[in-house]
């Protein structure tokens, strides 16, 4: 049978006292009293039947039995503060499924990717190219990161970032097929990222919906219209958060300098339970806090913009900056040259 231990707050006393070297010292670290720090030394060494410490002087001594003591006192409340401190530490290891809009995954997550593993090095995680909201509720789905009107029920939903569409091309296509206005689009093959919702919407707000349409190719997602665009298949529809990087890059360059908003936006989305969970929420947290430290300037057009702007709301179009001006005027001035 266990020996029966001596009272807790005492030890705590007697710890910090042979620890600190003085009751002062000790009173102030436990935020209590002198004379209580006192009081507990002495129930213990009552209840021990043996002096602890060698009063006189001004720095305490432990006696031969408080030396004896002091070590396994000492390695128990550590062990119980590093339990304790185990136990409120998040869980960060182990295996996280994530879907993930393929556009977003590819050209935003997965450039990243290495930052959450060097800071969560104990997460593996499952990408899953995919926009289905139905994911949400699938057991072995954790959490969804989602394009669409964020209206999903029975479900924990935060809107991730709103985001703006724009005509993206390759550099050698508009080298060897320059884009001068928008009615220079009906000599370009067209690329399709959804049913046509998207570019009809970019081509009111230009006034061109009566653009004639040459030749044109619909995808099942917006990765590859850009995948296309990049390879110099056409022109698609770019947005403020996938294509960035890309135009950033000279990959890719905005040909007009009108961007619309997108109908819907990016969400991140899970089940209740999920969320609760502590290595679902260093992911979310970590989405949310590259997005903001991650922030990208609004895309530069590269080419004069020859666009009607009779009718649509001044907050629809993004003004062409002093720099990019000088570089369109520069490139008029060459090609009148040539």
């Amino acid at each position: 049978m266990m020996s029966r231990l001596p009272p807790l707050n005492p030890l705590r006393a007697f710890e910090a006292t042979a620890r600190r070297g003085s009751v002062s010292a000790a009173a102030r670290e436990l935020n209590v009293t002198h004379g209580a720090i006192s009081h507990q030394i002495r129930a213990l060494e009552e209840s021990l039947n043996t002096p602890l410490f060698e009063r006189g002087g001004k720095r305490l001594k432990l006696t031969s039995e408080g030396a004896l003591l002091l070590p396994a006192v000492t390695q128990a409340f550590g062990g119980i503060a590093a339990a304790t401190a185990q136990m409120k530490r998040p869980t960060t290891s182990g295996e996280l499924k994530i879907t993930c809009v393929p556009a977003l995954l590819s050209f935003w997550i997965i450039p990243r990717l290495n930052r959450f593993t060097e800071q969560y090095p104990g997460i593996r995680l499952n990408l899953v190219a995919a926009n289905d909201p139905a994911d949400v509720h699938a057991p072995d789905v954790d959490v969804c990161i989602l394009y669409g009107d964020g209206n999903w029920p029975d479900c924990w939903t935060r809107l991730w970032s709103h985001l703006r569409l724009f005509p993206i091309a390759s550099p050698t296509l508009l080298n060897s097929r320059p884009l001068r206005s928008v009615r220079d689009l009906s000599d370009h093959v067209i690329l399709h990222g959804d049913d046509g919702r998207e570019w009809h919407t970019w081509l009111s707000a230009a006034d061109a919906v009566d653009l004639a349409r040459g030749q044109q190719h619909s995808m099942s997602d917006a990765r590859l219209s850009t995948e296309a665009a990049l390879h110099g298949q056409g022109v698609a529809l770019g947005d403020t958060i996938t294509a960035s990087s890309l135009i950033a890059k000279g990959e890719l360059v905005v040909p007009f300098d009108l961007s619309v908003p997108a109908n819907d936006a990016f969400y991140v989305a899970c089940r209740h339970e999920v969320r609760a969970a502590p290595i679902a929420k260093v992911f979310i947290d970590w989405l949310f806090a590259s997005l903001e430290g991650d922030a990208l300037p609004e895309p530069q057009t590269s080419a004069r913009t020859l666009i009607r702007t009779r009718g649509r709301s001044a907050e629809d179009y993004k003004p062409v900056s002093a720099p990019a001006q000088r570089r369109t005027n520069s490139v008029q001035k060459r090609k009148s040259r040539l």
